[in-house]
């Protein structure tokens, strides 16, 4: 079992950057999770944003972060991070960490891909 604890979220200005923190912890082996990051804004369903595999050897991203966002993992912090620049006010949401145990590489863009979640961080972008 992992626990996830999404952080560094705030209310920040069109143009700037913010970088998420998702924090695993729990008796498991994290590096052996695939995580992806997922936003959901106000009346909206939850959308994949970016994943990273359990290496950190393939990323993916949804079109619309391609070049502005950046996830990486530090396997030795058990921490996903999701660097974000050129924010935008479209992407206002609060943003989750999702992860689920698997060495396979593949992109994983479905909530029921993940079993594990964190509680989830705000992002506000003004304009």
């Amino acid at each position: 079992q992992v626990q996830l604890v999404e952080s560094g979220g705030g209310l920040v200005q069109a143009g700037d950057s913010l970088r998420l923190s998702c924090a695993a912890s729990g008796r498991t082996t994290f590096s052996i999770y695939r995580v992806g990051w997922f936003r959901q804004a106000p009346g909206k369903e939850r959308d994949y944003v970016a994943q990273i595999s359990w290496n950190g050897g393939n990323t993916y991203y949804t079109d619309s972060v391609k070049g502005r966002f950046t996830i990486s993992r530090d396997n030795a912090k058990n921490t996903v991070y999701l660097q974000m620049s050129s924010l935008k006010p479209e992407d206002t949401a609060v943003y989750y960490c999702a992860a689920s145990a698997g060495l396979g590489t593949s992109e994983r863009r479905a909530t029921s891909d993940y079993n594990h979640w964190g509680q989830g961080t705000q992002v506000t972008v003004s304009s």
